[in-house]
């Protein structure tokens, strides 16, 4: 069964400097029918102005990846790293046991825009990690690039719960498909463009939950897609 979240039916966040729209309940945006699917907990659409962002804040037993679409985000956190994540890399922060960090956009002319993506741990008091990883974006032109993973034997970010993620980028005419394993559930992201899923429309921002089915198929449009893979 697929089921779809509109874009336009997300929460939303504006506080001048943050635009946020919120497929799942987060803040002060709380919707009991959408608290998140499965052990994903957040996936969040920020857009931030020049020179602004999240001052030091506190985490504790999540993981937490970005995905930057456009500008470049300046991450600093009380690991000691400290980085600027572009367009076509992805980074990883565990909170595990407890972090705190800052997020600002690095320029102080252009906006950043980027997506917060919350995944639920399968195990709470983990020690803090962090990495960041180029996407590999030519590859996910010809097919399904695996972005993190919890798979021991993974060459991706390592994710301390039973979770995939996988980004393609379809080319307009396209037809590009994706198994689901038995008993596996996904999550689909429409992160920019437009295409269809199994017949059915998709623009930037929809998501989709899918449940009981063997596969799906995407095509047309001009479209860069994110897929949950969960258990």
């Amino acid at each position: 069964m697929l089921t779809l979240r509109p874009a336009g039916e997300r929460g939303r966040t504006n506080w001048g400097w943050l635009d946020s729209r919120h497929t799942f309940s987060f803040g002060e945006y709380f919707d009991r029918q959408h608290m998140g699917f499965r052990s994903l907990r957040v996936i969040n659409d920020d857009r931030v102005a020049p020179g602004r962002g999240f001052g030091t804040h506190g985490h504790r037993d999540m993981e937490i990846l970005s995905y930057v679409l456009e500008g470049g985000l300046e991450h600093k956190d009380s690991m000691g790293t400290g980085s600027v994540i572009r367009p076509g890399e992805i980074q990883f922060m565990r909170a595990g046991t407890g972090v705190t960090h800052s997020e600002h956009n690095h320029s102080k002319t252009d906006p950043v825009h980027f997506l917060q993506i919350w995944v639920v741990p399968a195990e709470e008091g983990l020690p803090p990690a962090y990495d960041q990883r180029p996407v590999g974006r030519e590859k996910a032109r010809e097919g399904w690039v695996t972005l993190a993973s919890g798979d021991p034997g993974t060459d991706a970010i390592r994710l301390a719960q039973d979770v995939r993620l996988r980004v393609t980028v379809l080319p307009e005419g396209e037809i590009r498909a994706l198994e689901i394993d038995p008993g596996r559930h996904v999550w689909i992201h429409v992160v920019q463009g437009a295409t269809s899923v199994n017949g059915s429309p998709l623009v930037e921002g929809d998501g989709v939950q899918v449940s009981g089915e063997p596969g799906l198929t995407f095509e047309g449009g001009d479209a860069e897609l994110l897929a949950f893979d969960l258990a």
